[in-house]
């Protein structure tokens, strides 16, 4: 029997979901199977609609749906799942004429220059008191071990853990500088845009979690160094929502180091034992304004 030009399972890996395409002679023996009998992951996502005449299945799916599981190594994000083949019953009870299959499936993606968690992005911006030199800044954000002395490699957590972050900017030049994070918003999907979303600090640098009932969540004081800032976040997830996928975006903003933090430049954490907001640097008044929201915006 002459070999099929194309493979009898080829998957494609595109950004944000895996396309399967399965040939229907999937064993070779000139009977097809039916694409009622063929299903994706432990959830059993059925393939789309095919046409009679088709010589394939196609399945699309998210990288995260159909019950896939995410390995993190040092250098890849992994998306695994599984192709099913259960082949109906033969009208003979006695006799079977085919047997089940299972077909593992694996999306792998680079991790260089990305957090963790594979949802933020470190970007490039200019610092508006050095564009005169052309120096460039170099942001990043990264989730850290429990004792915050290297990058976590796991992006995994269960409720009541608590996440670390660490953000950084690296300057080519000499100007020394003070970083702040000025928002940040998790969502289900990676689009920062679609609901449900929780911006979690916000308002030029208000850690809004802290307020709400029995968290940890807080920044974290001293900083390692004026160009890194720390902090907390209690691990959550959206009511009503089945995946287990949140997706993190921060906006991240420098100042000169010498310049004095104000209502907005600030770092602010709400403190239970005082009952008010409390800032990292500078005095308690900087911080007034995430109570009532009227921040001025940060320039």
């Amino acid at each position: 029997r002459a070999l099929s030009p194309r493979p009898a399972v080829a998957v494609s890996c595109q950004e944000g979901q895996l396309v399967l395409t399965v040939r229907r002679d999937l064993f070779g023996t000139g009977r097809p199977v039916r694409a009622a009998e063929l299903s994706l992951g432990t959830a059993s996502c059925p393939p789309l609609s095919p046409k009679p005449a088709q010589a394939f299945v196609t399945f699309v799916a998210a990288l995260h749906k159909c019950g896939s599981t995410l390995q993190v190594t040092p250098d890849s994000l992994i998306y695994r799942t599984t192709l099913f083949y259960k082949p109906t019953r033969s009208g003979n009870p006695l006799i079977v004429r085919a047997t089940p299959a299972e077909v593992p499936i694996e999306c792998h993606y680079p991790r260089r220059s990305n957090v963790s968690s594979g949802a933020v992005h470190p970007t490039w911006a200019p610092f508006r008191s050095t564009v005169a030199a052309e120096e460039r800044l170099r942001f990043s954000l990264r989730l850290m071990d429990d004792d915050w002395s290297r990058e976590r490699l796991s992006n995994g957590f269960r409720l009541g853990d608590s996440l670390r972050f660490q953000a950084d900017v690296a300057s080519e030049g000499q100007v020394s500088l003070r970083l702040f994070v000025d928002r940040c918003v998790a969502t289900a999907s990676p689009d920062r845009s679609s609901s449900p979303r929780y911006a979690f600090i916000d308002l030029g640098g208000c850690l809004l979690d802290s307020r709400a009932e029995d968290t940890a969540s807080a920044f974290v004081s001293p900083r390692p160094r004026p160009e890194s800032l720390r902090f907390l976040l209690d691990a959550f997830k959206f009511a009503g929502d089945a995946g287990n996928l949140l997706y993190i975006s921060c906006h991240l903003r420098v100042s000169p180091a010498g310049e004095a933090p104000n209502s907005r430049n600030k770092a602010c954490s709400f403190s239970r034992a005082s009952g008010l907001w409390a800032p990292l640097e500078g005095t308690a008044a900087i911080c007034s304004c995430c109570d009532t929201g009227s921040c001025p915006s940060p320039g």
